[in-house]
């Protein structure tokens, strides 16, 4: 966590036992952290290795250390949990390098891991439970188990040795094989269905196009007798969608005891054993090195699955389990606490978690007032800054915090600030490539942010030679970089045609390199966005006879800030001049071919805006705008060919973000904020209650839940599905969150 991962390596490689579950389990996070911090393919692959070979040890380990009564026997834990420790840490890292690689077989593989590794962890906070009730002073009643609210199938799923790794997941391995063996008979066939129903879609695409979505979540046209109480979910699979929780992949009928549950629900009672590490209770470090590593896994599960949006819902019946997002974030808080390697990844995790998903969000619940230092929920604003500092002085050479301290900057709406740092950062390079590629991206977002076009477009094509996740996306807001300053350039300006020049050849090179990367078999969401904006452009320029950087439309550099939620990190004069720079496409001395631009370029233009408006608190012309211009429009006129068609479904969802806005407004005026503007939303013209801008934000969310499949669906059902989560709170505490 210092940055220095070789000589972790060495010193895990040449240690006194090197053969150790231990020494196996830190070499195998060792590539772990290397893969996930840069996606290379063969840094993946080494990752995959390593942790097959430490699951592999664990396992051999558990089960000799339960028939050896000369091993450690803990006050709290079953004999041999640390090395079922190691093996769920393993799996879990597995299960992410193989949800992360670009085969369809691994993903379906990673999601079970990750539902054994449950089964293990489940078991170790268990004995926690149980050791919690047995404490002096500590009722029954207080101290409710996971196992008190788990499944009865479930239970028996953990009634075998400590861990599960018998009969614990024996069901888990009979779904796997019939699951693996079925994807890798259609992996191979897997894309050419999708380009079957995306040719379909979209006439004028390759054939090699992929749809944008991970996976379909409804058919193209929506059917109102279809719609459910709760989002069904489906997975493609070989061009047929099978309802997971019915149908197996052989065709046969899945019965609830014997194929895939039914999700558990955790218990919403948020009581952990929460000791400090010089508490008596963890005077063994094998104890201490159980219970935070426990703690961290199991958090990172409950946060992770939680955060899963509507279009991936049937994966919860592959993983077997619900997430609990305030209970997943106490147990990484309290991990945090220890100085060891899980501390430090708890620490990572957190503030990951608070920077890039809640950063991500709109509906968020308010940070407690009345107990700060024990805040899980919205941005809880001290615990962040104490837990950064504190990660700081354990690792003082490390770059990630640098990183995240940044990240703090810019949740903050101060974008210089965060800059200043990543720049400082960029001049004591890391000696980790990966860790450097992800400040140069930082760097680039920033700028994009700060409307620095000049930075921002350097920044994206140095990640093409730090980084191989995306080179279409680096490529794609370079050259949407050039677009703005070509704009701003005057007619008589030298400067104005290089940057023409470089906004076709940037915009041009992202459909080349679209592709190269993929995830569970399928192209990157934002390859096949880029790939289908530049085909637009270059359709409008054969129709209009205009120079393809003239047929650009609505500000792409404004959309890719709108999908990275960058307005939210802006100050007021960085929100003003994005309105400016959206007030272009609509002003006729400006763009003379607005009066062209069809129904979807308007909607764009519309959402983007309202948007703007709506982080500038000017919650009446933000409603004016999308009611007007998105939500007036027969869905339709946003749909096939090559339109952008998530307008539609994000303008209910920045109705609903206005909404849950406003609900402190009972009682007060309705009168803009910015400007003193009359309400003239019909539905707000007059006085709301709390209640009333609650439902009405809960019916906006749900529509916008329900919505047929569009591109880019995946990343705004993270919005979605945070919002949801938002909600559900509201109703379950019964007050204010």
């Amino acid at each position: 966590m210092n940055d220095d991962l070789q000589a972790a390596q060495d010193g895990l490689a040449h240690g006194p036992d090197p053969n150790s579950s231990f020494h196996k389990l830190g070499l195998g996070m060792v590539a772990f952290l290397r893969a996930t911090l840069g996606f290379e393919p063969e840094i993946m692959r080494e990752a995959s290795d390593r942790l097959a070979d430490a699951e592999i040890t664990a396992s051999t380990d558990h089960r000799k250390a339960q028939r050896d009564s000369n091993v450690y026997r803990s006050a709290i834990y079953p004999p041999g949990s640390e090395f079922a420790l190691c093996h769920a840490q393993s799996q879990l890292m597995s299960a992410v390098v193989g949800v992360l690689n670009e085969s369809l077989t691994e993903g379906i593989r990673g999601f079970y891991k990750l539902r054994k590794a449950f089964v293990t962890l489940n078991t170790i906070l268990d004995a926690e439970n149980k050791y919690m009730r047995g404490l002096p002073g500590q009722s029954l009643q207080s101290r409710n188990s996971v196992d008190t609210l788990r499944s009865t199938r479930s239970a028996r799923s953990t009634t075998a040795v400590p861990g599960g790794f018998e009969d614990g997941t024996a069901r888990a391995d009979r779904q796997e094989k019939n699951l693996l063996d079925a994807a890798r008979q259609n992996e191979g066939r897997v894309a050419a269905a999708a380009n079957s129903k995306a040719e379909h879609q979209y006439p004028t695409r390759d054939e090699d196009d992929d749809a944008d979505d991970d996976f379909y979540d409804a058919d193209e046209f929506y059917d109102e007798k279809q719609k459910t109480e709760t989002y069904a979910g489906h997975i493609e699979i070989d061009g047929v969608i099978k309802d997971l929780a019915k149908s197996s992949v052989n065709g046969g009928t899945m019965t609830d005891d014997e194929d895939l549950p039914t999700p558990t629900v955790l218990p919403s009672d948020h009581q952990i054993l929460d000791h400090d590490p010089d508490s008596d209770v963890f005077s063994n470090p094998i104890d201490v090195f159980i219970h935070s590593g426990a703690n961290l896994c199991f958090g990172l599960l409950l946060v992770m699955i939680s955060m899963i949006p509507p279009a991936f819902g049937k994966l919860l019946f592959i993983i077997g389990f619900h997430g609990d997002r305030d209970r997943g974030l106490r147990l990484l808080w309290q991990a945090s606490k220890f100085h060891n390697i899980n501390g430090a990844m708890a620490g990572l995790a957190l503030l990951g978690f608070y920077h890039a998903v809640v950063g991500f969000a709109d509906i968020l619940p308010e940070p407690s007032t009345t107990d700060p230092s024990n805040n899980v929920q919205g941005y809880p604003t001290q615990r962040c800054e104490a837990l950064l500092q504190d990660m700081r002085i354990r690792h003082p050479k490390s770059h990630l915090w640098l990183l995240e301290e940044a990240r703090m900057q810019a949740m903050n709406r101060r974008l210089s600030a965060a800059l200043s740092i990543l720049e400082s950062s960029s001049k004591s390079k890391s000696p980790l490539k990966q860790v450097e590629a992800l400040n140069m991206f930082e760097k680039g977002l920033n700028a994009m942010y700060s409307h620095n076009y000049a930075l921002c477009a350097d920044s994206f094509l140095r990640c093409v030679k730090l980084n191989n996740w995306s080179h279409s996306l680096y490529y794609y807001i370079a050259g949407a970089a050039h677009v703005e300053m070509y704009r701003h350039c005057a007619p008589q300006d030298a400067e104005r045609e290089k940057h023409a020049e470089k906004a076709i050849e940037y915009l041009h090179l992202a459909p080349k390199h679209a592709g190269k990367k993929k995830f569970m078999a399928r192209k990157l969401p934002f390859d096949v966005f880029a790939t289908r904006k530049v085909r637009k452009w270059e359709q409008r320029s054969l129709d209009w006879d205009l120079s393809f950087v003239d047929c650009v439309g609505v500000s792409p550099l404004e959309e890719m800030i709108f999908f990275w939620n960058g307005y939210r990190r802006m100050d007021d004069a960085q929100l003003h001049a994005s309105l400016d720079n959206l007030a272009w496409s609509d002003r006729g001395h400006s763009n003379s071919t607005w009066g062209r631009e069809e129904s979807d370029e308007r909607a764009i233009l519309a959402v983007l805006r309202a948007t703007t408006l709506r982080n500038l608190r000017r919650w009446d012309d933000t409603v004016e705008v999308l009611r007007k211009d998105v939500l007036a429009l027969d869905k339709v006129e946003l749909k096939g060919g090559l339109r952008d068609d998530w307008t539609a479904p994000v303008a209910h969802y920045e109705m609903g973000v206005v909404c849950w806005m406003r609900r402190h407004e009972g009682g007060s005026s309705t009168k803009d904020e910015a400007n003193g503007s009359t309400n003239k939303d019909g539905a707000g013209s007059r006085e709301k209650s709390e209640e009333e801008w609650i439902r009405e934000c809960e019916g906006w969310i749900e529509k916008a839940a329900k919505w047929e499949s569009y591109e880019l669906d995946a990343r705004v059902g993270l919005k979605i599905a945070t919002a949801q989560d938002t909600l559900k709170k509201y109703r379950e505490e019964g007050r204010r969150v």
